[in-house]
């Protein structure tokens, strides 16, 4: 039961990220959208009349009918027309959900795309609303939320401090190696540091330098913390017949795996026991593929954390060894377990949810062989992870080339 792997990944997009306090006006996001839309479809070698499915994220212009609203705008007659909110989880989200659409007979080829530069034009007239998002993070604080009555008040809120609470729980069971996870960042920063338009390209970073950073939130440094910045990816997925007639090496989606227990760790049984243990296992079960055949990973990593803490639980290593086992090998993309190839968030910087679709993007690439500097040498499987909240909502990917 789950796919067959008869939809692939035939084309991609991704924005070089901007820094917030250097980032230059952007048009509206729906015509970000189509931007990214018909750049990724570029990259594909498909025309836009192919297209009969689009999965989108929110956009600024429209709270409500979103996906009928980009498929006007951009003249689709979409056959399949979903709305995904799984914040950093969406884009992995959206690619198994079209390759189902794809694999049922619904669609041909799917548009998924991530808008993500938010400095877009205003009025005097009408400004931009104050929404939750600017106070409280991914907190909510409508009426009627349990976060507004249970968390927030108490200072429970955003992400910074919920991840440095799991953090230290890790700490408390398992022990914590600083050093090792100050690692994965300058192992990322190494691959970042060979990828075009990372937001940290041209700084390399040292262990050292990682923990000579400020605390943010005990025990995670600020090194170990994503930069929000500001771009968009989008990526195409088609069938079997459509893929023929890409130009790229199809990226076959062999497997996925979802799982959303909850919106904050207030409600998670074990906070070291993450959704991704579901996710990965049924992942894999559907692909027919095991860790050990993975070529290279690409995990999302908001925060070191969450990294280690996919790791394990993904099955890559035994719980509780997770920093052993960042210790004991080489995360480059020259090294023998290649994670995070293109420089991962904390390298190639996170621009909203695109920064899920970062890592569907990084993966594609290493598959088709377009990685350049950093490409892994015979890459041909991929595992990808999406996180949205504070380890609440997981997807998970299993990718193929021919």
């Amino acid at each position: 039961m789950g796919l067959r792997g008869d939809a692939a990944i035939v084309g991609y997009v991704e924005l070089p990220p901007e820094r917030l306090n250097n980032a230059t006006p952007a048009p509206f996001m729906l015509e970000q959208w189509a931007e990214l839309g018909a750049a990724a479809l570029a990259d594909a070698g498909l025309p836009g009349e192919s297209v009969d499915g689009i999965v989108t994220s929110h956009l600024s212009e429209s709270e409500i009918f979103v996906p009928s609203t980009v498929a006007e705008y951009l003249g689709i007659r979409a056959n399949f027309a979903e709305l995904v909110d799984l914040g950093g989880a969406s884009a992995a989200g959206m690619v198994w959900r079209a390759a189902a659409a794809i694999e049922l007979g619904i669609c041909d080829v799917v548009l998924c795309a991530i808008p993500a530069r938010y400095i877009t034009p205003t009025s005097d007239k009408k400004p931009k609303p104050l929404v939750d998002a600017v106070f409280f993070g991914a907190s909510s604080n409508q009426f009627g939320s349990p976060q507004a009555e249970f968390e927030i008040p108490y200072g429970n809120l955003g992400q910074n401090g919920p991840y440095g609470q799991v953090a230290q729980r890790y700490a408390s069971v398992y022990g914590y190696d600083e050093r090792a996870m100050a690692k994965i960042v300058a192992d990322q920063r190494v691959n970042a540091n060979h990828t075009e338009g990372a937001i940290w390209k041209d700084k390399p970073v040292t262990i050292e330098e990682v923990l000579a950073s400020p605390v943010i939130a005990d025990p995670l440094h600020l090194l170990e913390i994503v930069m929000p910045c500001l771009g968009g990816a989008a990526v195409v997925v088609a069938s079997a017949d459509a893929a023929a007639r890409s130009k790229n090496r199809p990226v076959w989606i062999k497997g996925f795996g979802e799982q959303v227990p909850y919106k904050t760790p207030t409600y998670a049984e074990d906070l070291l026991q993450t959704p991704i243990i579901r996710a990965a296992d049924t992942a894999f079960d559907m692909a027919g593929l095991s860790r050990r055949q993975m070529d290279m990973v690409s995990i999302y990593d908001c925060y070191t954390i969450t990294v280690l803490l996919s790791l394990e639980d993904a099955g890559f290593c035994e719980k509780g060894k997770g920093t052993e086992f960042v210790a004991q090998h080489d995360l480059t993309f020259r090294g023998d377990f290649p994670l995070n190839t293109a420089g991962g968030q904390l390298g190639f910087g996170q621009a909203g949810n695109a920064g899920g679709m970062h890592h569907v993007c990084d993966a594609t690439r290493q598959i088709m062989g377009r990685a350049g500097a950093a490409q892994v040498a015979h890459c041909h499987r991929a595992f990808v992870s999406g996180n949205g909240g504070i380890l609440s909502e997981q997807t998970t990917l299993v990718l193929e080339g021919d």
